[in-house]
């Protein structure tokens, strides 16, 4: 059974050269997603992502069991943003809102993650261990997004140095090419930080933009 893995079907998305800002037209998607508040460091945050890739994870068996196609569950990606974008460059992590999302194959529908979602919750209910909740199970979505014209880097090194890359995104490439930003702030997790040095993360960083 082949199987798909966006990173390598999709590579310009996922990729580039570190502190090189790229501009590229980014298709419209499809991904589960799960809304929050309180930045990373928040209560809700590593419950919701808890909730995101479990309901991930069932539509891959789905997939394989119902449609015989396989897949590599993608990377975990985020939206964020703030009342003042300006909180990204100083690192205050608790003002910022967010929209975590992993990547969904075009094939999989609402009616499938419903389907999910549903026995998910039904196996929750007959375990002894605490489960995931059955609220933020049910504030998982499936969405089609499209960000269309956007600027992008691949930022190698802790999260919390990504303060000089984003300045010189918002401040210095978007104005000086006559651009502004558009929509939300978009982050791609290439690796796992529980298992890689914070100063070899890789991490893409995306703007949407448009013409000023």
């Amino acid at each position: 059974m082949e199987k798909l893995e966006f990173k390598k079907s999709d590579k310009a998305f996922y990729s580039g050269k570190a502190g090189r800002i790229d501009r590229l037209d980014v298709p419209p998607m499809n991904y589960l997603m799960i809304d929050g508040d309180g930045g990373p460091v928040g209560e809700s945050y590593p419950t919701s992502l808890a909730a995101l890739y479990g309901l991930s994870y069932g539509l891959k068996f789905l997939s394989k069991t119902e449609f015989e196609k396989d897949f590599v569950v993608g990377p975990l990606q985020g939206l964020w943003w703030a009342e003042d974008m300006d909180t990204f460059i100083t690192r205050q992590k608790d003002q910022w809102l967010w929209t975590m999302m992993i990547r969904q194959p075009d094939w999989l529908t609402a009616d499938h993650l419903e389907q999910v979602r549903a026995q998910t919750i039904a196996k929750n209910a007959k375990k002894k261990e605490p489960p995931t909740s059955e609220a933020l199970l049910r504030k998982v979505r499936l969405e089609t997004y499209h960000e269309g014209d956007c600027v992008q880097v691949l930022h190698v090194g802790s999260y919390d140095d990504e303060g000089p890359i984003l300045h010189k995104i918002h401040h210095e490439f978007i104005p000086e090419h006559g651009l502004k930003m558009h929509m939300k702030h978009h982050e791609i997790y290439l690796n796992d930080p529980r298992r890689v040095a914070p100063e070899k993360l890789k991490t893409i960083l995306r703007q949407p933009v448009t013409f000023a």
